[in-house]
């Protein structure tokens, strides 16, 4: 029997097509993700400069496959503190205590994900001579502090 050359095609594709979400799930890579507080006063120019510098990290660092970076759909809330908190509330506050302190709403606008090769590309990522240069274009734009987490591919 023969099979006709657009078949063929279609019979590929659908092989091709229902086995490239399979190849990608359960990766053991590593996405390091953050977001953060734009700085109002960040110019385009600021802006142009960190999407230029993010777009090069897996170019300039080995370890990194992929970037993902953009404002959230919905800003996530962060409570930061409003002043200087004394040692004692700081120490109930990480166990896990109540505490009363001023707290201000600092809500996190923007996110970025970067995938790695794996759980010791972090450490590479961080001493990479360019991620320097990533994180001096990234200063521009962003509230210091983030909302960082990692998580690691199953």
């Amino acid at each position: 029997m023969k099979f006709p050359k657009l078949a063929h095609l279609a019979a590929c594709a659908a092989i091709v097509l229902s086995v490239a979400p399979a190849a990608r799930a359960g990766e053991k890579t590593l996405m390091h993700c953050f977001a953060w507080t734009a700085i109002k006063e960040a110019t385009p120019a600021d802006w142009q400069a960190f999407y230029a510098a993010s777009d090069a990290l897996p170019a300039k660092i080995k370890s990194v496959t992929k970037v993902w970076y953009g404002k959230l759909k919905a800003p996530l809330p962060q409570m930061t503190p409003s002043g200087q908190m004394e040692l004692a509330t700081a120490q109930k506050f990480i166990a896990g205590e109540t505490v009363t302190i001023p707290v201000k709403n600092l809500p996190r606008e923007y996110g970025m994900c970067i995938e790695m090769a794996g759980p010791d590309a972090l450490q590479a990522y961080g001493d990479d001579p360019y991620h320097k240069i990533w994180n001096d274009a990234y200063s521009k734009v962003h509230v210091p502090g983030t909302t960082t987490y990692n998580i690691l591919g199953q």
